[in-house]
C-alpha cells in the first residue's frame, strides 16, 4: 500500500503516532537538487531566530532557490518553499502534502525523545489530521468560531482591554507590553470560550509559560552540558505538564457528563466514526487549543506595536482616522506572520517548480516568506495600511487547515489597537525586545513600550 493509500484509507482512526513517518531515514534527498541552496543561515537553528525572522535570507531563497533542500544535523533534511504561489498551492493540496504522515513540526527529534504524553498530544490533534477525519472533526467545533459568536464575545473582550489599559496606566510610563497586555488578552479570551472557571485561569498561564520553555529546554539540552539546574527545569516542566493534562482530562470528562454551552464541551463531545475521541485525541485537542489560542494572538499584538513604532506615518494615519484600524489588521498580520512555517510530508513523488520531491520527504511551507513575496505584495517590506490586497496574506494558512480561530484573533487585534491608540496616542516601542528561540513561531516574550 502506498503512502497515499495509507493516509486516505486508514479505516478506523488510529493515533497519528502509530502511522506517522519520522526522520530516521535518509538524511539527503532522493532526487538531484536543481537549485543551489545558500548556506549562510541555518533554518533548523532555533537560536538564530532570537534576532527575528530572517527575511533577508528568505528573499535570497525566493530569488535563487525557491524549492531549497535544507540539511539538518542527525536527522533528515527538508524542502523549503518560500514563494507565495508555491506555499499557497501546497497548503491547499492535502492529497499530495499530508499533515498526518509526519505532523506539522520540522522534526520531532531522535527516537528517545519521541515518548510521553506531550509528544503524543502534539501529533494526535486536529491540525495533524487529513481527510476523511479532519473536516468532520473541525465542523464539530465551528459554532464557537462563527461571526455571530465572535460578535457576542467582542463585548467581553472590550471590557477586558479597558481593564488591562487601566493597569498599564497605573504602572507606566514604561511597561512590558507582553507581560501586562499581549499575553493577558488572548488568555482571557480563550478562557471565556472554553468556559474555564475563574479560579482555574491562572493555571493556564503557567501551562502556557512552560510549553514555551519546553522548546528552550530542548535547545539547552542540545547545546549545553547536563547540569543540576537543567535537570531541575526538566523535572519542573514534567510536573507542570502532568498537571495540565490531568486537568484537561478531568474537565473534559466532566463536560461529557455535564455539558455546558462552551468550547470545552464541543471538544469533549466530538466524535470520529460515531465514537467519542480517545484520550490521545482529547490530549491533542487540549494542547492545541491552549497553544494556538494564546501564542499567535499574543505575538501578533506585540508585533503590531513594533510595526507602528517603526512606521510612524502609518500610525499617524490611524490616529487621524481610527476607522482605518480594521484594514490595518490584515496588513499587520502579513508583516508579523506569527506562525513562521508549517510542515507537510509528500505522500508520493511529486514536483514543485521543476524540483522533484520524493515520497516521504518533508516540505516546509514558509508563511513569513510567502507574505513578503514581491510578485504578490508590492514593496513587501513596507507596512502599508492602505495596501489593497493585504487580505491575501496567508498568515493563518490557507486550504483545509486554515486557522479556525482567525476571526477571534482579528477581533482581538482590532479591539486592542482601537482602544490602545485612543488611550495612549503617544505609545511607542522603546527598542527593547526579547524573542524566544523558536524556528516555528515568532515568539516575542518581552516588548518594552513607553505609554506617554
Amino acid at each position: 500500500m502506498t503512502l497515499s493509500e495509507q493516509a486516505i484509507h486508514l479505516g478506523k482512526l488510529r493515533p497519528v503516532t502509530e502511522t506517522a513517518l519520522f526522520d530516521d531515514g535518509d538524511y539527503k534527498p532522493k532526487f538531484e537538487e536543481i537549485y543551489q541552496t545558500p548556506a549562510h543561515f541555518d533554518l533548523s537553528d532555533h537560536m538564530a531566530f532570537t534576532a527575528g525572522q530572517p527575511f533577508d535570507y528568505m528573499r535570497t531563497l525566493r530569488e535563487n532557490a525557491p524549492v531549497a533542500w535544507v540539511p539538518m544535523k542527525n536527522t533528515a533534511g527538508f524542502w523549503a518553499l518560500t514563494r507565495y504561489e508555491d506555499v499557497k498551492a501546497a497548503d491547499q493540496d492535502s492529497e499530495t502534502f499530508s499533515s498526518q504522515l509526519g505532523g506539522i513540526n520540522m522534526t520531532y527529534g531522535p527516537a528517545p525523545r519521541r515518548k510521553g504524553r506531550l509528544f503524543g498530544a502534539a501529533l494526535n490533534t486536529l491540525i495533524c489530521l487529513d481527510r476523511p477525519y479532519h473536516i468532520p472533526l473541525r465542523m464539530q467545533h465551528r459554532d464557537f468560531f462563527t461571526p455571530q459568536f465572535v460578535a457576542k464575545l467582542r463585548g467581553r473582550v472590550e471590557q477586558k482591554v479597558d481593564q488591562l489599559l487601566d493597569d498599564l496606566e497605573a504602572q507606566g510610563p514604561v511597561v512590558d507590553l507582553v507581560k501586562n497586555f499581549s499575553e493577558q488578552l488572548p488568555l482571557f479570551t480563550l478562557c471565556e470560550m472554553l468556559g474555564v472557571d475563574e479560579k482555574d485561569r491562572p493555571k493556564i498561564r503557567r501551562w502556557m509559560e512552560v510549553l514555551e520553555e519546553i522548546g528552550e529546554l530542548g535547545v539547552q539540552m542540545d547545546r549545553t552540558r547536563f547540569s543540576p539546574r537543567l535537570f531541575a527545569k526538566i523535572l519542573y516542566s514534567a510536573y507542570v505538564l502532568n498537571d495540565m493534562f490531568g486537568y484537561g482530562e478531568r474537565v473534559l470528562n466532566d463536560r461529557r457528563a455535564n455539558p455546558r454551552d462552551d468550547l470545552m464541551t464541543a471538544i469533549a463531545t466530538a466524535k470520529i466514526d460515531d465514537e467519542p475521541l480517545s484520550q490521545e485525541f482529547l490530549d491533542g485537542a487540549w494542547l492545541l487549543i491552549i497553544f494556538a489560542g494564546n501564542d499567535t494572538t499574543r505575538n501578533s499584538l506585540s508585533g503590531t506595536m513594533k510595526l507602528l513604532t517603526q512606521f510612524p506615518d502609518q500610525k499617524q494615519k490611524l490616529l487621524d482616522d481610527p476607522s482605518l484600524i480594521p484594514q490595518m489588521v490584515p496588513e499587520a498580520l502579513r508583516m508579523v506572520s506569527p506562525v513562521m512555517h508549517m510542515r507537510r510530508t509528500a505522500r508520493y513523488d511529486t514536483e514543485v517548480r521543476g524540483q522533484k520531491i520524493a515520497e516521504g520527504e518533508k516540505v516546509i511551507l514558509y508563511y513569513g516568506a510567502a507574505n513578503r513575496d514581491p510578485s504578490i505584495f508590492e514593496n513587501p517590506d513596507r507596512f502599508d495600511i492602505d495596501r489593497p490586497n493585504a487580505g491575501d496574506h496567508i498568515a493563518f494558512g490557507i486550504g483545509p487547515h486554515v486557522c479556525l480561530g482567525q476571526r477571534i484573533a482579528m477581533m482581538q487585534l482590532e479591539v486592542a489597537y482601537r482602544k490602545i491608540l485612543e488611550r495612549f496616542p503617544k505609545i511607542e516601542w522603546t527598542g527593547h525586545i526579547g524573542i524566544s528561540p523558536s524556528n516555528f513561531v515568532h515568539a516575542i516574550n518581552h516588548l518594552e513600550v513607553k505609554l506617554y
